[in-house]
């Protein structure tokens, strides 16, 4: 896997412990004990990774195990490697086939004046939910 261009790059090999934080794109492929905060930024987690942290970043994508609370302000996505043990808050929520989760996961509303108006709900599908059979 390579770390998404421009990222800064926290190695396999290196382990973390305490509080990480900063205002650029984290890949992370090491192991890390404690919180990495990211508010403005994308955090990757990669599938060497082995983390037993709390994580706050705009949007998150994790191939490896997390161990702790994710929370994205954007997007949380779960590559088919990812095993999540913890809660997952964030606005979307991306999950692959082979990717697994065991813990709460919340999906919060867009803010106010930023989403586009919902269709009215009605029939056998709700919160804009489609359905689509092959051609």
């Amino acid at each position: 896997m390579k770390p998404p261009e421009g990222s800064t790059v926290i190695g396999k090999s290196v382990t973390i412990r305490g509080e990480l934080s900063g205002k650029e794109d984290l890949y992370m492929d090491g192991a890390i004990e404690g919180t990495i905060t990211l508010s403005d930024s994308r955090l990757t987690i990669g599938p060497n990774a082995r983390v037993q942290a709390d994580l706050d970043a705009r949007d998150v994508v994790i191939y490896g195990r997390v161990d702790g609370k994710v929370r994205a302000t954007g997007r949380i996505e779960l590559r088919d490697s990812a095993a999540v043990r913890g809660d997952i808050v964030a606005e979307r929520l991306s999950i692959e086939e082979n990717a697994t989760i065991k813990g709460r996961v919340e999906l919060t509303e867009v803010a106010v004046g930023t989403a586009a108006p919902r269709p009215p709900e009605t029939g056998l599908f709700s919160q804009g939910a489609t359905a689509s059979t092959p051609a």
